[in-house]
């Protein structure tokens, strides 16, 4: 989380957008930035609990595929209205599973069963597999850029997480004109990442200050 905050406040100086896979060595489980702690906490048992930087509801994190994309301010991403960007990126996540030869689908509407956790029900735009919501998202815009932070459920087949990475770069936005080059974690951006784990993350005072 401190990464990916760390992200959106540096990539109008990195220059140009940033797509960050990672992963969690224990289950663990994030929430959304405006959620309450207490409602989160008697609604899951993993642990931590780790409130993040963007909005949308609660996200376990014990098989998932996490990634990050980050846009800097000015960027057509970053002007796009909330809705259209969601639409987008799970639009990019649907080719990314078509390369694997796996058929999902945006969603046309809401069911909602469980208002605040994320992968119980879905929302329109989000994205499923024979009906199941598999990939959801949330945001975070301001004057410095756009973050969006998302997690897949693979559905149950033999798909390997680096597989998909590999067809998440081979699926981007035909007119984004890619050009991929690794992005060293280092210097001013790990400095500010660090800081914002001591301030911040680790912090009980932020993760239940709600």
């Amino acid at each position: 989380m401190a990464l990916d905050e760390a992200l959106l406040e540096s990539v109008s100086r990195i220059g140009s957008p940033v797509l960050r896979f990672y992963g969690w060595t224990q289950p663990a489980a994030t929430f959304g930035y405006f959620q309450h702690f207490a409602e989160i906490e008697s609604t899951t048992p993993l642990r931590p609990l780790i409130r993040r930087p963007t909005g949308g509801g609660l996200v376990p994190h014990d098989a998932d595929w996490t990634y990050s994309l980050a846009f800097p301010a000015g960027h057509e991403w970053h002007s796009l209205r909330a809705e259209e960007s969601y639409r987008r990126i799970h639009e990019w996540i649907h080719r990314a599973f078509k390369h694997l030869g796996v058929q999902t689908e945006l969603a046309s509407c809401c069911k909602k069963t469980a208002p605040g956790q994320c992968f119980v029900g879905y929302e329109k735009s989000d994205l499923l597999w024979h009906g199941k919501k598999v990939a959801g998202a949330a945001q975070r815009r301001n004057k410095l850029g756009l973050l969006i932070q998302g997690s897949v459920q693979p559905p149950p087949l033999s798909l390997q997480r680096s597989a998909w990475e590999d067809a998440m770069r081979r699926a981007a936005p035909a007119d984004a004109a890619v050009n991929w080059s690794e992005l060293t974690v280092a210097g001013e951006l790990l400095a500010l990442a660090d800081g914002l784990v001591k301030e911040k993350y680790s912090q009980t005072l932020h993760n239940q200050k709600r």
